[in-house]
């Protein structure tokens, strides 16, 4: 590790916590106003905690450590993992928790892009993941009832077929 730091390795770092932070407040934000389950608080810790293991693994190597930083970021993806599976429910047929899921894996990679310094993908990236959500979630609720609808025309008219017979 570093036995000294500098004002600029001191002043980076504390942007890249503070960015990673907020972007996953940012993405949880959407979730809170939405009502729906791994909100603000949720988002913040794992985009945070996903900063946090890319600077450890970033100030290692620049200590001397042998290793490669990159790994890190595919451990987070991974462990990211058991915290989805955790949220996804079975209840009977139908399965929830599957776009929470996702959504935490996505303040996941927008941390470890924070914590690599690519600030300005995590940015894009965490504006994506806001705008996705309602966005896809108002097309994929049209697809649904335009199928629905289909359904009941198609029920409708082999009701009207075989009553002419």
């Amino acid at each position: 590790m570093f036995t000294t730091f500098s004002l600029a390795v001191i002043l980076d770092c504390t942007v890249r916590i503070v960015l990673g932070t907020a972007l996953g407040a940012l993405i949880g934000l959407e979730r809170q106003l939405r009502a729906r389950s791994a909100g603000i608080r949720t988002n913040a810790l794992v985009a945070l905690g996903s900063t946090l293991f890319v600077l450890v693994s970033e100030m290692a190597v620049a200590g001397g450590s042998s290793g490669d930083p990159t790994r890190v970021a595919a451990q987070v993806a991974s462990g990211i993992g058991f915290l989805g599976a955790g949220v996804i429910l079975k209840h009977g047929a139908s399965v929830s928790g599957l776009n929470t899921a996702a959504t935490l894996w996505a303040s996941a990679a927008v941390g470890t892009l924070t914590g690599s310094g690519d600030l300005v993908i995590a940015i894009i990236g965490a504006v994506m993941v806001v705008l996705a959500n309602p966005l896809f979630r108002a097309i994929g609720s049209f697809i649904d009832r335009r199928r629905r609808r289909s359904a009941m025309n198609t029920r409708l008219k082999c009701a009207v077929c075989s009553n002419m017979r």
